[in-house]
C-alpha cells in the first residue's frame, strides 16, 4: 500500500517559511514519483510539485513556482516540500502522493491511498 505520513505544517505569518516532510509508510519511495497535493478551504484538491525518483527532475505548479521547492532523502525514505514566502492562499491540508510521471500539467494517475496530511495555516 502506498500510503505517505506527512508532517511540518503549523500557523505561520504571510511572508514567512515552513518545511514540510512525508515519510513513506511500509515502502521503499526509491522506485517512485513523488507529488505533493494541497487542498484549500471548500476548494479542490492542486497537485503543486513532483520529483523523479532519483531527484533531478522536479516541475511545479505556477501558483508554488520560484517559492517552493521539492526534494527527496531516497536512503531516509522521506520527502519534503520546503515554502517560502507563504501567502494566505496557501493555507490548506498538504498531502504526498506517488504519481505516475512527473510533468508540468499533473495529469497522470495518482497511486496509493491519501495519509493524513498536513495543515498549513498562512494568516497574520
Amino acid at each position: 500500500q502506498l500510503h505517505f505520513v506527512e508532517s511540518g505544517g503549523g500557523l505561520v505569518q504571510p511572508g514567512g517559511s515552513l518545511k514540510l516532510s512525508c515519510s513513506a509508510n511500509g515502502f521503499n519511495m526509491q522506485y517512485y514519483v513523488i507529488g505533493w497535493v494541497r487542498q484549500a478551504p471548500g476548494k479542490e484538491r492542486e497537485a503543486i510539485s513532483c520529483i523523479i525518483n532519483t531527484g533531478t527532475t522536479t516541475n511545479y505548479a505556477d501558483s508554488v513556482k520560484g517559492r517552493f521547492t521539492i526534494s527527496r532523502d531516497n536512503i531516509a525514505n522521506t520527502a519534503f516540500l520546503q515554502m517560502n514566502n507563504l501567502r494566505p492562499d496557501d493555507t490548506g491540508v498538504y498531502y504526498c502522493v506517488v504519481r505516475e510521471m512527473c510533468d508540468s500539467k499533473f495529469e497522470n494517475p495518482i497511486f496509493g491511498s491519501w495519509g493524513p496530511g498536513t495543515r498549513v495555516t498562512v494568516s497574520s
